[in-house]
């Protein structure tokens, strides 16, 4: 007797297309509904501080899933996902810019972008691993940063503005700027989910994963890791270019300063602090860092305020940067599967309840 599709009390896929399915039971399908509908309320009773926040939470948390997908799934080392961001943002600019494209084929247009620049910076990952890869990576986030800052078609490095976008007679003004975006945000990122978990479903998903645990068995197995490899660095870097599309929308400009290593770092700690190869971590990562980032600014001006600390000691600055590197430090002594695990653990929790777990 098959397993009912209202509750799972084990793994009875016994098939390919059941494997490939995307929800389970209905009850995951009926808690995702809950839960966009409440997200879909969530502007009107979020003040606009916070609000602003959340799109910043949401346009990182595209980007993490493509790391995911690079990082995560397929063992590669990315430290410059911010530079493929930047791609997709400069390219998203001059689209909408130079070309005049509305913003829902110029954002298409950055991921493209970023697809291509990123098949091209996976090349060495056919010779490289490890450490050695992700110094090739590193070293184009260096050359993104140069190329940027010395190129008069992208202001080296300024502001470039973007254009003022309207939808459905509704406009972006300062009034409702972040109520807009966000429910531009959110169903882009409900989309680019659904498109992360269709990928890993198919042929592509399962080599990345083989690649992973052991390319010298996936070729033996008749997968080509280059091709999967590549393929990796493409979805992953596609990602970050809709997010950087997006960001430049959200932030209203373009500037290198966004796209700097320092984000390529933060997005590398959201993808470990969420877990890495988690659709759940690229939440929470996003979550816990920016919330974290924002906890240690409040604190650092009233530790400031209250001159807690003789003149000369500027602790207050230091804690930011201090807490960021703990918690990164903390989560890959004591937690390496990141939040996720506890997201997992709390699931579990639940589905036992209130038997002992």
């Amino acid at each position: 007797m098959g397993a009912s599709r209202f509750t799972q009390t084990g793994n009875y896929r016994v098939r390919y297309q059941q494997d490939q399915t995307i929800f389970a039971t209905y009850a995951e399908q009926a808690s995702l509904i809950v839960m966009l509908g409440l997200l879909l309320l969530l502007p009107l009773v979020l003040p606009k501080t916070l609000l602003r926040d959340v799109n910043m939470i949401m346009i990182y948390a595209v980007a993490v899933i493509g790391l995911n997908v690079t990082t995560g799934y397929t063992g590669l080392i990315n430290i410059g996902q911010a530079a493929f961001m930047g791609v997709g943002a400069y390219a998203t600019a001059l689209a909408a810019t130079r070309l005049n494209l509305p913003f829902f084929l110029a954002i298409p247009l950055g991921g493209v972008a970023g697809a291509i620049i990123g098949t091209f910076v996976g090349l060495p990952s056919l010779r490289l691993k490890y450490l050695y890869l992700a110094v090739a990576t590193l070293a184009f986030q260096i050359v993104f940063e140069w190329v940027v800052g010395h190129s008069p078609l992208l202001a080296q490095g300024g502001a470039i503005s973007m254009p003022p976008v309207e939808i459905f007679g509704i406009k972006d003004t300062f009034l409702n700027h972040n109520r807009f975006w966000y429910y531009i945000i959110l169903p882009v990122l409900v989309l680019m989910a659904l498109l992360w978990r269709n990928i890993l479903r198919s042929k592509h998903g399962r080599s990345f994963i083989a690649v992973r645990d052991n390319d010298r068995a996936a070729a033996a197995m008749g997968i080509n890791p280059g091709t999967a490899k590549l393929t990796s660095f493409m979805v992953g870097s596609f990602f970050a270019g809709i997010a950087g599309g997006l960001f430049a929308y959200f932030q209203k400009a373009v500037v290198i300063e966004d796209y700097g290593l320092h984000t390529s770092v933060q997005l590398l700690a959201m993808a470990i602090v969420g877990g890495l190869g988690s659709l759940p971590g690229s939440f929470l990562g996003p979550i816990f860092i920016i919330t974290l980032d924002r906890v240690m600014g409040g604190l650092s001006n009233w530790i400031a305020a209250k001159e807690l600390f003789p003149a000369g000691v500027d602790a207050a600055t230091a804690l930011r940067p201090l807490a960021f590197g703990l918690s990164i430090m903390l989560f890959l002594m004591y937690e390496p599967r990141g939040l996720a695990n506890w997201w997992r653990l709390g699931r579990m929790y639940f589905k036992k309840w209130p038997y002992k777990f």
